[in-house]
């Protein structure tokens, strides 16, 4: 079990301290599939990054089945278990695909060409290939992903899976996401706007304004989300009542 105690994030914007968390308390069980959405700003990617250990807390405590990791490193939370796949992942120039994999695999070169096959991309194509500029937004986001699977994790986070990316290659990261939490084992946390990606949660957390608003089964916070949270989140669809995927 991942549980967060009164966890707060404030950062300085170079005059005043803002509060970007603020006393962040849920319990995310193992084995549960979670969607976490919410308007843009309302804090969620902040909230990944802390759990991660990318952002460093202000306050609160972050445990791990009962250890606590609020002082972990990213290191010692990704060897804790605790896995992240960045909305827009890094990309490495000097770096080939080959070796991240290897790094990801601890050096099994068969489950490194297994999993890059497994995101629908050829190995001998790819292998040799840098991780830079050169991969379009869904090929690093496949090779991204094929670093998750290569390693055992605990908790893993997908920040924004559909992001950036094809519809076809949408739907392949979609059902690999899905393949892969099914195995047991793993709490999934994926931050979306996506109806297809809310539709596969357990639970729903709806996060605002730097604070968990409202949580619960996927079946009882559906109707709200189409339709109260559409209304109050959903700028751009003009009051488009087929507009149920877009939320920004």
């Amino acid at each position: 079990m991942l549980k967060i105690q009164s966890l707060n994030l404030d950062v300085s914007n170079g005059t005043d301290e803002v509060s970007i968390l603020k006393n962040i308390n849920i319990e995310l069980e193992d084995n549960k599939f979670y969607a976490l959405t919410g308007p843009n700003g309302g804090g969620k990617t902040s909230l990944a990054r802390a759990i991660m250990g990318i952002y460093k807390a202000t306050g609160g405590k972050i445990y791990l089945d009962d250890v606590d990791i609020t002082d972990f490193t990213i290191t010692e939370r990704a060897k804790a278990g605790i896995s992240y796949a960045f909305q827009n992942p890094p990309r490495f120039k000097g770096l080939k695909v080959k070796d991240l994999l290897k790094i990801s695999s601890s050096g099994e070169e068969d489950t490194a060409y297994a999993r890059l096959r497994a995101v629908g991309l050829c190995p001998q194509d790819y292998l040799d290939r840098e991780c830079d500029a050169s991969l379009s937004g869904g090929e690093i986001k496949r090779i991204e992903l094929a670093t998750v699977l290569s390693r055992p994790s605990r908790i893993v986070i997908y920040d924004e899976p559909e992001a950036g990316v094809d519809l076809w290659s949408f739907e392949k990261l979609l059902s690999l996401i899905k393949k892969y939490h099914l195995r047991g084992g793993i709490t999934s946390i994926v931050i979306t706007h996506h109806e297809k990606v809310i539709s596969l949660a357990d639970e729903i957390i709806l996060m605002a304004e730097g604070e968990i608003k409202e949580r619960g089964p996927r079946e009882e916070m559906w109707d709200a989300l189409k339709g109260d949270f559409k209304c109050r989140w959903q700028q751009n669809c003009g009051g488009d009542e087929d507009a149920v995927e877009c939320y920004r």
